[in-house]
């Protein structure tokens, strides 16, 4: 509605539509990154059932995103090379812990629980941060904060679902926890990364590094790497195993980087922030559909209340930042 002062061609009116359009338009391309992010786990899955190994499937996927984004990262370092020099340590750590170990984690525990339930785990991260801060700072934190850390831990012992109306695979639980721990030191790290350095440099010298590291994990023999020319099931249909491997690479990792860069731009990283949350959404609508998983109603319930603590703890962190 506008105000009933204002002139039909008032110059406010006349940039409030453009705004707004890019506003809605930013939502629409944030949401689209959050699904795309979302079906990761059930391209893994598929890439499980036609045989492949979860270090196969993280190798690949990292090798073949830092391929793509090689050019792209090299033309926007141009003149600014210095800045490897000055960010190696980073930038290495980023891709071992928060792009190697995290994904792998992630993919593990995938092959072992329900999509939605494995990536709920890795959302614990938020808490594990507030946990790591609280203890090396030594100020607790404010009411809001706590008050979503222990929503945030109780959903999680929702999602567990320990009445045992759901098979849980303790394995499985571990291997999401450490995809939450690797995804705290990706935060980490990326709030000390130097701004200079190009964001796309950072995600594809961390591929890069992090598909060595797989390589390293294969090779020492801690974890197999076996790939196959299987096929996997999509929707009740046998689909190719390349098909899976091409929707990892092109959709759950370079369309969904590249379009999370656009809606940070386009609506700042808070507002950012606070929409990927519905990568949790889309991971268990996309297995649903396409693996026939669905959590039970305690664990649905579970995955609401880590979302709403996680949310508590961002709008807390959001207000103390504006103070």
């Amino acid at each position: 509605m506008t105000h009933p002062e204002e002139p039909l061609d008032s110059p406010a009116l006349r940039t409030a539509g453009p705004r707004l359009s890019n506003s809605a338009r930013g939502v629409w391309i944030a949401l689209a990154s959050s699904a795309a992010f979302g079906i990761s786990g059930t391209f893994a899955r598929g890439l499980f059932e036609a045989g492949w190994s979860p270090v196969a499937a993280v190798t690949a996927r990292m090798a073949g995103a830092a391929l793509v984004l090689a050019i792209p990262a090299m033309l926007a370092m141009r003149g600014r090379w210095t800045l490897l020099r000055t960010n190696w340590v980073s930038i290495l750590l980023f891709g071992l812990f928060g792009v190697g170990a995290c994904q792998l984690c992630y993919f593990l525990a995938v092959q072992r629980l329900d999509v939605g339930v494995a990536l709920l785990l890795e959302y614990l991260a938020p808490v594990l941060i507030v946990l790591v801060l609280w203890v090396r700072h030594k100020k607790r934190p404010s009411v809001a904060t706590i008050a979503g850390t222990l929503l945030a831990l109780g959903g999680l012992v929702a999602v567990l679902d320990l009445t045992g109306t759901s098979d849980i695979d303790p394995i499985g639980v571990l291997w999401g926890l450490g995809a939450a721990v690797g995804l705290t030191v990706y935060f980490f790290i990326s709030a000390r990364v130097d701004g200079a350095l190009p964001p796309i440099m950072l995600s594809a010298g961390g591929m890069a590094i992090g598909a060595l590291s797989m390589v390293a994990v294969a090779a020492f023999g801690i974890l197999p790497m076996e790939f196959s020319t299987g096929t996997g099931s999509f929707a009740g249909y046998e689909t190719p195993w390349w098909l899976a491997l091409i929707g990892l690479i092109l959709i759950s990792t370079v369309f969904s980087y590249t379009t999370g860069v656009m809606a940070a731009r386009a609506l700042g990283s808070k507002v950012a922030s606070f929409i990927s949350l519905t990568e949790v959404l889309f991971a268990v609508l996309w297995a649903w559909l396409l693996l026939s998983e669905l959590p039970g109603p305690v664990q649905l319930l579970g995955g609401l209340l880590i979302v709403g603590g996680v949310v508590l703890v961002r709008v807390d962190e959001l207000r103390s930042a504006r103070l």
